[in-house]
Order: structure tokens, then C-alpha cells, then sequence
């Protein structure tokens, strides 16, 4: 077992089925990177983590409460709730499936991320590392 103080660094395998046309995008984009779909997959999950917080809902309702001001979410700064953005994208009238809905919601900020990293790496400020299993601040 591989250790790196107190944390078990040895790998273990994960598997999770995706819509085909998903997987075909996050393998066009881990090409324009120039990793493995796996390291794709593992730097964005990471990516993700980093990057937002959940909250429980009571957790949010009794912040509301105590402040007596509206919800708002710290991981979207231009005030677009994720409530927002499910009503704008029902408000056609169509019927969305899951995966149709979350594309919906989501494409913007894998196109802000993927921006937002190559402008990092332009200003040499951050670097892919494949042996480090993702970007890393220089």
C-alpha cells in the first residue's frame, strides 16, 4: 500500500456509465488537452471540488433565516441561482430528461473552465502535470 504520511495513496478503480454522446465530448476535450480520458475525468472531478460547496438545505434555509435576506449562492457571483437557470431553460415549454437538463445548466462553465485554464497556462501561472494527476499552480 502506497502512503503519503497518514493518507493512502494506492489507486482504486472507479467506474460510472455516461450517455455515449457525454463520453465523446469529454473524450474530444481530454484530446484538445492532450490527456487520457481518465486523467480528463479525474482533473475535472477534482476541478469540481475545489470549486464549489454544497450546503444542506437546512443548512441554507437557517442562514436565510437568521439573516433575514434572500438565498444566495457564493459559487455563482453573477447571482444566477441554479433555480434560475432550471426555470429559463423549462420556460420553452419543452420536456427536458436529466442528462438533457444538466447539459443545459452546465455548459457554460465547462466552456469557462476550459478558457479560464488555457489563459492560466498562456500567463504560465499553472501547468498540467500528469504525474501529479492534474493542473498544478507554478
Amino acid at each position: 500500500m502506497a502512503r503519503d504520511g497518514d493518507v493512502d495513496t494506492s489507486r482504486a478503480r472507479i467506474q460510472s456509465y455516461v450517455p455515449t454522446y457525454q463520453k465523446q465530448e469529454w473524450q474530444a476535450h481530454a484530446d484538445e488537452l492532450d490527456m487520457s480520458l481518465s486523467e480528463f475525468v479525474r482533473s475535472m472531478v477534482q476541478a469540481g471540488r475545489r470549486g464549489f460547496t454544497v450546503d444542506s438545505v437546512e443548512d441554507r434555509s437557517s442562514t436565510v433565516e437568521k439573516s433575514g435576506e434572500g438565498e444566495q449562492s457564493d459559487a455563482d457571483p453573477q447571482g444566477q441561482r441554479l433555480e434560475d437557470r432550471v426555470l429559463s431553460t423549462l420556460a420553452d415549454g419543452d420536456s427536458y430528461e436529466w442528462d438533457e437538463l444538466v447539459a443545459a445548466v452546465t455548459d457554460d462553465i465547462e466552456a469557462q473552465l476550459d478558457e479560464t485554464l488555457q489563459e492560466l497556462q498562456a500567463r504560465d501561472e499553472i501547468r498540467y502535470s500528469g504525474r501529479e494527476g492534474g493542473y498544478v499552480k507554478k
